[in-house]
């Protein structure tokens, strides 16, 4: 992997030490995997492609200005830590909060911001327990269908928020059962990383009227 890759996905032009913390992340991950199923075995050999280059291309869409950023259901860090550790570099006012109620993959989100100086904290907790955090940008990767993935964002968001969201080729089922329940703008994107992939980028989130 190159550090141009990781620039063209992520929309910035990253510098040499950015590229190195995200070296480091993935060493980590190596490292960790086997204890914790970071990530599937059968992906772990094509980390950067599938995992880093697939968070970084989420970058591009966040706001221009620092702010609170929250990842739900962090994970291995995807896309959270890397969208922290690119940050440090491009908006290293920008605050990311990582929600993650698993104690030993906290743990270990803990040691990559540790090694990488990466402004970011670690909430372990369940995301429907949490603290409101009142971010300014969502994510979360691989988590939950849109309708509930959405009650998540509202909990969240400061209003006036917006959401990142990567999803599949089903993305529109889950947007035709999601406005059941909540009122929304919405952009869609193509992924860089997956051809049946799109990106979602949510604002205006609000619960829609029930009928009397």
């Amino acid at each position: 992997m190159t550090k141009e890759a990781v620039s063209d996905a992520a929309g910035v032009q990253i510098d040499d030490a950015t590229f190195q913390r995200l070296s480091i992340f993935q060493q980590l991950a190596e490292k960790w995997n086997p204890r914790i199923n970071l990530v599937s075995r059968s992906t772990l050999s094509e980390f950067w492609t599938r995992h880093v280059l697939d968070s970084a291309q989420l970058f591009r869409y966040l706001p221009a200005e620092s702010g609170l950023c929250v990842d739900l259901g962090s994970g291995g860090g995807l896309p959270g830590l890397v969208l922290a550790i690119i940050g440090k570099q491009t908006v290293p006012d920008r605050q990311h909060v990582l929600i993650e109620s698993d104690q030993r993959k906290a743990v270990f989100l803990r040691e990559v911001i540790r090694e990488t100086g990466c402004k970011a904290i670690v909430r372990s907790e369940r995301i429907e327990q949490s603290p409101r955090v009142g971010a300014d940008v969502l994510t979360a990767r691989a988590l939950a269908p849109l309708p509930l993935l959405l009650g998540f964002a509202f909990r969240h968001l400061r209003p006036g928020g917006i959401a990142i969201l990567p999803k599949g080729a089903a993305f529109q089922d889950e947007l035709t059962a999601a406005r059941d329940h909540w009122q929304f703008s919405l952009d869609v994107f193509p992924s860089m990383t997956d051809p049946d992939g799109h990106i979602l980028r949510i604002g205006d989130l609000r619960q829609r009227a029930v009928d009397q």
